[in-house]
């Protein structure tokens, strides 16, 4: 009876300690997180918290996940950058890595003799899925001598043939520093659009040779978009992603990566943004600035929702073999070389 009391009290502070960090946080259909819904979550969160700290494993929750992981569990949440860095500089004996499967199999390059998991398995990534290692060999043959980039969402086998990888928060910076007057990127036709723009811009133009596809979030909006948020809320910034089409990324107000969209709301005196982009950043930006309104038209990643609390506490107690990441040695040392040259590039 006693311990039942104990395990009662403990969930009822885990409870109220989730609630405190969601209760500004919005579900899809606009209804609240409620206290209900933390208590739920409680069980789970507790699990996890204990099992990762006896087990020495760190947690890393991509931004586009589900709001319970990213404050109830993660031991750092970002974009795909943020989590590399750590990913890079954790000391942890096990890689727990709620996202998608690209972003497991970096923390494991980067990482060759640590366990890294995956809760989600092989979720996937319509940027990643686009373009395979023999579609890349087959365009550098085609383009002798052009420099390449591909884009962190990308699978192994891509990036082991690239000469550098970028994210979102760094291409335009990177891209500017290749040298020559063509460059190859990869795989997002959309941000391939934007950085050739960006880059006439600077005044060092490039033409960009790319292939792939694009973001099944991102690529859906369209200038009616924000058109309509800019008739329905006088004097709102709206903000986007540069995965979005170059159409409507001239009508935007601030253009940049999950982190810089982050930073430009928390920097702004504005109080009410438009957000052209992935659900979980919304959640993150009402958990962070409870003072701030955020419009949302549409826009969730179904592959990075596959995360949840239960099969997170799988992965750490029992992992099935898909959430268990494995990159063949020569494979993770060429697709590494790739990787650190972003590093070295973004200093």
């Amino acid at each position: 009876m006693l311990q039942r009391l104990e395990n009662e009290a403990r969930l009822t502070e885990e409870a109220h300690r989730l609630y405190g960090l969601l209760k500004s946080v919005s579900k899809e259909d606009g209804s609240p997180w409620t206290y209900d819904d933390c208590l739920a979550a409680a069980p789970y969160t507790l699990s996890i918290n204990r099992f990762k700290k006896e087990q020495n494993a760190v947690i890393l929750a991509h931004s586009y996940t589900t709001p319970d992981l990213v404050y109830g569990v993660a031991d750092y949440r970002g974009d795909s950058y943020e989590l590399a860095l750590k990913a890079r500089e954790t000391s942890a004996d096990i890689i727990v890595f709620a996202g998608v499967w690209f972003m497991a199999e970096t923390a494991k390059i980067l990482n060759p003799d640590k366990k890294v998991l995956i809760p989600a398995g092989r979720a996937g990534c319509t940027l990643a899925d686009a373009m395979t290692g023999e579609d890349m060999q087959k365009l550098r043959a085609q383009y002798p001598g052009v420099p390449a980039l591909c884009y962190i969402n990308s699978l192994a086998e891509v990036k082991a043939q690239c000469d550098a990888c970028v994210t979102s928060g760094n291409v335009f910076d990177i891209a500017q520093k290749i040298p020559g007057k063509e460059l190859i990127f990869v795989p997002d036709l959309l941000m391939a659009e934007n950085l050739e723009a960006e880059l006439e811009r600077r005044g060092t133009p490039k033409k960009i040779i790319s292939a792939g596809g694009s973001c099944c979030v991102h690529d859906k909006y369209r200038p009616e978009n924000v058109q309509k948020l800019r008739a329905n809320y006088p004097g709102i910034k709206v903000v986007a992603h540069p995965e979005c089409p170059i159409e409507v990324c001239r009508l935007c107000d601030y253009v940049g990566s999950t982190k810089g969209m982050s930073g430009y709301v928390a920097q702004s005196e504005a109080t009410c943004f438009g957000m052209l982009t992935e659900f979980g950043l919304v959640n993150r930006l009402e958990a962070e600035h409870p003072d701030k309104k955020f419009i949302w038209p549409f826009g969730v990643c179904r592959y990075m929702k596959q995360n949840t609390l239960a099969n997170t506490l799988e992965a750490l107690i029992d992992p099935r073999p898909e959430q268990v990441v494995e990159v063949a040695p020569a494979l993770a040392a060429a697709a590494k070389k790739s990787i650190d040259k972003m590093f070295e590039l973004t200093q």
